[in-house]
């Protein structure tokens, strides 16, 4: 599937490495260029058996991320990546896809996280993006909310993983009329 980009952004800043001047640059996405019902997807990663493990070894060594032999016996019946490495991978892919080039303040938390299905090596991954709602801030006149929905797919297009994050952006014009 082709790399599709929301906000116009072409598909080397969505696949390509984060240089330097990739965050001295002005933003060039604010508050005010997310609309409720855009959609993006950024991607593909390939997900290698190599780095589940270096992950799981690092960060979260449990015997389904660890080793196969021992996977097979427990509920995901065979290696998988953790949860918690599926989030880094989605957060590379989005920080690569639009975030660097906006002016992201961040997020306040995640409002939902789930993990459906199993991540196993040697599967692509892509990140699809979809902006749930948005509005200015009432105190912060300088920033704006959006709402999105990640949901992290495989080639098959089935859903691995699915994050709602309501996200702060620096507004173009703070105090201007949403």
């Amino acid at each position: 599937m082709a790399t599709c980009c929301i906000l116009g952004l072409r598909p080397e800043h969505v696949t390509g490495a984060v240089t330097a001047s990739k965050s001295t640059t002005m933003p060039k996405h604010y508050w005010e260029d997310f609309h409720p019902g855009d959609v993006a997807v950024y991607g593909p990663r390939l997900v290698t058996r190599e780095e589940i493990v270096a992950f799981a070894a690092e960060f979260d060594p449990q015997p389904m991320h660890l080793d196969e032999a021992a996977a097979s016996a427990t509920l995901l019946g065979g290696l998988a990546a953790s949860g918690w490495h599926i989030c880094s991978l989605l957060m590379r892919l989005i920080a690569d896809g639009f975030i660097l080039d906006s002016s992201s303040m961040g997020a306040p938390g995640i409002e939902e996280l789930r993990w459906l299905k199993p991540l196993r090596p040697a599967t692509q991954i892509r990140v699809r993006v979809t902006v749930l709602d948005s509005r200015a801030s009432k105190s912060r006149p300088e920033m704006g909310l959006t709402r999105m929905r990640y949901e992290v797919v495989d080639d098959a297009d089935a859903v691995i993983a699915t994050m709602v994050v309501p996200t702060m952006f620096g507004r173009r014009q703070p105090g201007a009329a949403a």
